[in-house]
C-alpha cells in the first residue's frame, strides 16, 4: 500500500487482544460491535476492505453507518465473497462433525495442514471457526434501496463463488462495480498481496476526493 493509506485492522470478541471476550455467532451483533469500534474515530475519508466474512460484516457497517448518517466510505474492497443476495454454499458447515469440519477447512487451502491436524492447536481455533461460519449460515439477506458507493470485487477462479455470482454486489449500489478474478482458491489473496495493495492503492489515488491528502 502506499503511504498515504494508514490500514486500520478491526478485531471481534474471542481473538486476538480480546480473547478473554465471548465468541460471537450472530452476524448482526459482530456488525454492532465493530460499529462501536469505528463509531468515534471514523473520519473521511476511508474505505472498506473485508475478505470473505469481512465483506459481509464491511457490507453491513455500510448500512448502519448511513443510518447514522455518518461519513460514508469512499470505496469498497471485498473479497471471497459473493454478493449479500447470494446463498453461502456452505451453510451448515458449522454443524459439521469435528472430523469432517476439520476436512472441510482443508478444502479452503486457507491454513497450513499441520495446524489443522494437530488436535491441541485446533482445541483453540475450532469454536472461532465455527461462530464464524454460523454467523454465516444464519445471515438473513434483507434488500434494501442500493446506496452511493463504488465497489471493487475480487475472488479467485477455483473458489466457489462464481463471476455471476460476484456481479450481484451491482444490486447494492447506484455506483459502478468493478469484478477482478485472481488465480487460486478462496484464499487466493495470501498469493497476491502486492497486486490487491497496488489495485486499492490506485483506486484511491484516483479518487478525487483525497487527492493531495
Amino acid at each position: 500500500m502506499a503511504d498515504f493509506i494508514n490500514v486500520i485492522p478491526v478485531e471481534l470478541p474471542g481473538r486476538g487482544k480480546r480473547i478473554s471476550e465471548p465468541l460471537l455467532s450472530d452476524i448482526q451483533s459482530m456488525a454492532d460491535d465493530l460499529f462501536l469500534q469505528i463509531k468515534t474515530p471514523i473520519r473521511s475519508p476511508y474505505a472498506f476492505y473485508g475478505h470473505s466474512l469481512g465483506a459481509l460484516l464491511g457490507y453491513l457497517l455500510v448500512k448502519r453507518i448511513l443510518h447514522e448518517k455518518l461519513p460514508q466510505p469512499l470505496h469498497l474492497f471485498f473479497s471471497g465473497r459473493a454478493g449479500p443476495s447470494v446463498q453461502d454454499k456452505d451453510k451448515d458447515i458449522y454443524a459439521l462433525p469435528k472430523k469432517e469440519f476439520i476436512e472441510k477447512l482443508k478444502e479452503y487451502d486457507g491454513s497450513p495442514h499441520e495446524i489443522l491436524n494437530d488436535d491441541s492447536i485446533m482445541e483453540f481455533f475450532e469454536p472461532i471457526l465455527r461462530s464464524d461460519f454460523k454467523a454465516i449460515a444464519w445471515y438473513e439477506y434483507e434488500k434494501s434501496v442500493p446506496f452511493e458507493i463504488p465497489i471493487t470485487v475480487m475472488i479467485g477462479n477455483k473458489e466457489n463463488t462464481t463471476y455471476q455470482e460476484a456481479l450481484k454486489w451491482q444490486d447494492e449500489t447506484s455506483r459502478g462495480i468493478s469484478v477482478r478474478q485472481f488465480p487460486g482458491g478462496h484464499f487466493f489473496i495470501f498469493q497476491h498481496f502486492p497486486e490487491i495493495g497496488k489495485i486499492i492503492t490506485q483506486t484511491l489515488q484516483n479518487n478525487p476526493e483525497i487527492i493531495g491528502d
